[in-house]
């Protein structure tokens, strides 16, 4: 990996030792540089190259349950006990209703699809069932796009794969721990599929994020490379135009460590004006919200991770998961009476994907940038002593954007009590394969012999969401 140091250690009495030339980049040098990664990367994924479209997914996942009730499915006329707690809002779509807490959403109705008769099948936080699209592998999309698509951007380097949490865009949260980050194990560990597949956290960040960071003074930065460039160029002269075309990898590299890559996670770097549009830190007071041990690991950060989401697909990112959490909302105590923590998350949801959408529309990337928003299951039809509702997998919330499908749909129905669905009933298997065909062109992917079988079964048993397609 190229690392750039400037240590007294690694300087002798002329001002440099030859590590520092390897830690640069030196190409011919002994070891593996940063140049000869991406070069090999590129080389890797090139056969593969046809199957992978020139697309991103933005996986936002609300961890804890969603009301399916509360969020898109109101049921007014359902009796007291089942309908939404807080009324409905019209949507721009004729007789089709949102919770109320969703307006802004519901103005933009007709600019994405909701669906209304899909379930996780599971009533437990299993985050993997839902992000795997309950495949035999057990691996995440997210996982999977990047063992299709190789660990790293061949063009920007970024990698392929990344979580979003609160943190990465505000260091100084200390959110408590719950059992929602224990919900996440395969994106931090993909299994049989490969540890390097596993999702890139820039909160923490790792070597790739080190790698990403200029620790040497820029002047000098560039005095070392003028060097590195008559060294190489005297090396490929040698060579007999053997190395002919690797400038592109070695410049690719240098862009790396100066910033054109981490400035990708930086989202400063954006017009503040964006920024402010997108901000959702002041809906609520994050100390008053995460007081409450269910709602522990929430923020009031999750339009500016949705900011970054849309920064990193620019930059080359093809999977997203964007965490937001805190949606366990039994009203027993450990969250407020009545749903209450449902009043706070979900105006924030509302703002920070209708302002992506806006965004995403202004900029003409609806076509190359999927949205889905979802969670691993909804709540029960009916409410609780205490105004709350407990888990239930027979119908989740399920929200697409962009990505090339149809949209302004409400697809599928659910019953007069919101219990089950009475159309055509879709599970995450469905919510995966519709995934799959935006990211890949799937004929291409099943005649592909160099990926594994069971790899192939898991991206292709399943059957898009049919309307969508």
């Amino acid at each position: 990996m190229l690392r750039v140091s400037d240590t007294k250690a690694a300087h002798n009495c002329e001002g440099f030792m030859r590590r520092d030339f390897l830690r640069i980049g030196a190409l011919g040098a002994t070891g593996l540089t940063l140049a000869d990664l991406l070069r090999a990367r590129a080389e890797a994924s090139s056969p593969l190259h046809g199957i992978v479209r020139d697309r991103s997914v933005v996986f936002l996942f609300l961890n804890g349950g969603p009301s399916h009730i509360e969020s898109f499915d109101p049921k007014m006329d359902a009796p007291s006990e089942v309908r939404s707690i807080f009324g409905e809002v019209k949507t721009r779509l004729p007789g089709i209703t949102f919770g109320s807490h969703f307006p802004q959403m519901a103005a933009r109705a007709d600019q994405f699809s909701i669906v209304r008769s899909y379930g996780s099948g599971n009533s437990g936080h299993t985050y993997q069932k839902v992000a795997s699209g309950d495949n035999p592998t057990k691996a995440t999309m997210g996982a999977i796009y990047s063992r299709i698509a190789g660990t790293n951007d061949p063009a920007s380097g970024l990698p392929s794969n990344v979580l979003v949490v609160p943190e990465a865009v505000n260091a100084g949260l200390k959110l408590r721990s719950n059992f929602e980050t224990k919900a996440l194990p395969t994106l931090t560990d993909p299994g049989e599929i490969g540890s390097s597949h596993r999702a890139f956290n820039p909160q923490g960040g790792g070597e790739l994020k080190q790698d990403m960071e200029l620790k040497l003074a820029r002047e000098r930065f560039d005095d070392r490379r003028s060097l590195l460039d008559h060294l190489d160029l005297l090396k490929r002269s040698a060579d007999d135009g053997a190395l002919a075309g690797t400038d592109r990898y070695q410049q690719q590299a240098f862009d790396i460590v100066t910033g054109a890559a981490a400035d990708a996670f930086d989202i400063s770097k954006e017009d503040p004006r964006t920024v402010a549009r997108y901000d959702t830190s002041k809906l609520f007071d994050i100390k008053e919200v995460t007081r409450w041990h269910d709602m522990s690991r929430a923020s009031n950060m999750l339009g500016k991770q949705m900011l970054m989401a849309r920064r990193l697909c620019e930059a080359g990112v093809g999977f997203v998961t964007v965490s937001d959490c805190g949606w366990d909302h039994h009203s027993n105590n450990n969250s407020p009476k009545g749903l209450g923590g449902f009043s706070w998350l979900a105006p924030q949801v509302d703002h920070a994907v209708s302002a992506f959408i806006d965004d995403v529309r202004e900029r003409g990337l609806e076509e190359k940038i999927l949205l889905v928003v979802t969670g691993e299951m909804g709540r029960t039809p009916k409410i609780n002593k205490n105004g709350g509702r407990e888990h239930y997998g027979e119908l989740t919330p399920l929200v697409f954007f962009g990505g090339g499908l149809k949209m302004g749909q409400v697809i599928g129905a659910s019953d007069n009590h919101a219990t089950r669905a009475i159309t055509t009933p879709y599970r995450p298997q469905h919510m995966m394969a519709t995934i799959m065909h935006t990211l890949f062109d799937i004929g291409e992917l099943r005649l592909a012999q160099s990926l594994p079988g069971d790899l192939k079964d898991a991206i292709t048993a399943g059957q898009p969401i049919r309307e969508l397609i």
